[in-house]
């Protein structure tokens, strides 16, 4: 709610002024018309109350909001009871401040996604795009089915990603922190026991050393080393552009990795864009929301010259092809799609395939690690105990009884 001063005018020419809380413009002139009052300017003065950023309200509230909107709408209850309803069975106070927010912009005169705009944060850009469409169309109801059916699929797909990222980063952690163990504290109690022996070393046995003492006197480098990479990169990315561009290009070739990087952001594309395209979005706008939801400058790029080759008259399967960054079956897919008229489920078909894979890719990913880590782990181990042991069998072999 914002805070305005008026000046109007009633039925018998009075002038009057003043000042009166309202969501806008067309709320301030309702709640004058109410008083018999007819609007000749204002200005806004200061907000009344602090401005509800939306913070808080989660991903799985956004599903709750698609499903009950699917419903009601589906039902035939006007927007405003459905809301209401919503706004009073709630259970995050965030979501219900929102939806009460909304409220009083809809009863302002604001429609559904004119209200949803004041909360970029919460809706965002494609979510408040596909509202619209669907207001526009009559279709809101399977609009809000789409948007909770992908909800539920990003749900899935932040979880598969952090399977991606955190178990191998917190295996790595654990093995990383063994071998400093070794390196810093029993390397150097085992060595100087065989120095004492006085006998020539094997050249294992020099490598560990030399190594173990990196470890001693640099330990404090080996330590901020990874901060200082990561702290870098982080710099890299928000300061130059090219920088960023070639960073997300490399995480696309990393090994086994990267692959499945890709994979995640083309479903992601796939799928928001059958969902725009099934809306009535037209298949630039889709290209250029894809653009925004990439998370991948690579990938933008790719779908910035898509866009600009269809805008010059070239065909959606050719735009893709020629962009050279997108992998056979995407090709294949969306040239069925286009050949057959049957574009939306070309793209569902993708998303699906893709779903799939992604979860099984994962699933062997995090079957390997754990046995690639204990053998290397076992190497290390294997060769300080190689180490530190053959020198001292050389030694009892040598003995003369």
């Amino acid at each position: 709610m914002e805070f305005y001063q008026y000046k109007a005018i009633d039925a018998q020419g009075r002038i009057h002024n003043g000042q009166v809380d309202a969501v806008n413009a067309q709320d301030l002139e309702m709640r004058l018309g109410k008083l018999s009052l007819d609007l000749i300017n204002y200005k806004q003065v200061k907000s009344s109350t602090q401005k509800i950023s939306g913070a808080g309200v989660k991903r799985r509230d956004l599903i709750t909001f698609c499903f009950h909107l699917e419903q009601t709408s589906r039902a035939g209850v006007p927007i405003l009871e459905s809301l209401e309803d919503l706004r009073d069975s709630a259970d995050n106070p965030r979501l219900a401040e929102v939806v009460n927010a909304m409220i009083e912009a809809i009863e302002g005169g604001s429609t559904l996604s004119q209200a949803m705009i004041q909360f970029e944060e919460v809706f965002g850009n494609i979510f408040t795009n596909l509202v619209k469409a669907g207001e526009q169309s009559g279709e809101i109801s399977q609009v809000f089915q789409k948007l909770g059916e992908n909800l539920k699929w990003q749900d899935e797909q932040v979880a598969q990603t952090k399977k991606l990222l955190l178990y191998p980063s917190f295996v790595g952690v654990v093995v990383g922190g063994v071998v400093f163990f070794l390196m810093t504290y029993l390397v150097p109690q085992l060595v100087s026991f065989v120095k004492t022996m006085g006998q020539e070393l094997p050249i294992h046995t020099k490598v560990l050393i030399v190594v173990s003492n990196i470890f001693v006197n640099y330990w404090y480098i080996i330590l901020l080393l990874p901060i200082i990479v990561v702290a870098g990169i982080y710099t890299g990315i928000k300061t130059s552009p090219a920088f960023h561009l070639k960073f997300d290009e490399l995480k696309l070739r990393v090994p086994i990795i990267g692959p499945i990087f890709k994979k995640i952001i083309l479903t992601r594309l796939t799928s928001f864009f059958a969902i725009m395209y099934a809306s009535g979005i037209t298949i630039i706008e889709c290209i250029r929301t894809g653009e925004e939801i990439a998370d991948n400058k690579a990938i933008a790029k790719a779908m910035h010259e898509v866009g600009q080759q269809i805008a010059d008259g070239m065909t959606l399967s050719d735009s893709f092809e020629a962009a050279k960054l997108f992998p056979p079956l995407v090709l294949r897919m969306i040239r069925v799609g286009e050949t057959t008229g049957a574009l939306q489920d070309s793209l569902l078909n993708i998303s699906y395939f893709y779903t799939r894979d992604i979860k099984e890719s994962i699933e062997r990913l995090q079957s390997m690690i754990e046995p690639a880590m204990t053998v290397v782990l076992g190497a290390i181990i294997a060769w300080v105990m190689f180490s530190v042991l053959g020198p001292i069998y050389d030694l009892i072999t040598k003995v003369k009884i």
